[in-house]
């Protein structure tokens, strides 16, 4: 079973780097950072402060279309709407927004 591990380090005025590890079964599979803009996270997730549960929703997202070696190592967030046009619905609607 795969899971992600997510941690985030920043602050909301610069943003927030993600550095997202997936794991298959407890053996680390792939390591992520993803760049998280203020702007992003407040249109993605509003009200939310930590971009944490939106890494694990959007890694959720990707995996259920692509395996992880697919994943682009470093990314802003906003690159997965440009391969996955549905992306910022879809996560809104998991999202509950």
């Amino acid at each position: 079973m795969m899971t992600t591990d997510v941690r985030c380090d920043g602050d909301g005025v610069d943003g927030w780097l993600c550095t997202a590890t997936v794991s298959d079964s407890g053996r680390t599979v792939s390591t992520h950072r993803v760049h998280v803009a203020p702007e992003d996270l407040e249109r993605l997730a509003p009200g939310t402060e930590d971009p944490t549960a939106l890494i694990e929703a959007s890694f959720a997202f990707l995996l259920e279309r692509e395996a992880p070696a697919m994943i682009l190592r470093s990314f802003e967030l906003t690159d997965i709407g440009r391969y996955f046009p549905s992306y910022e619905t879809d996560i809104r609607r998991r999202a509950g927004r």
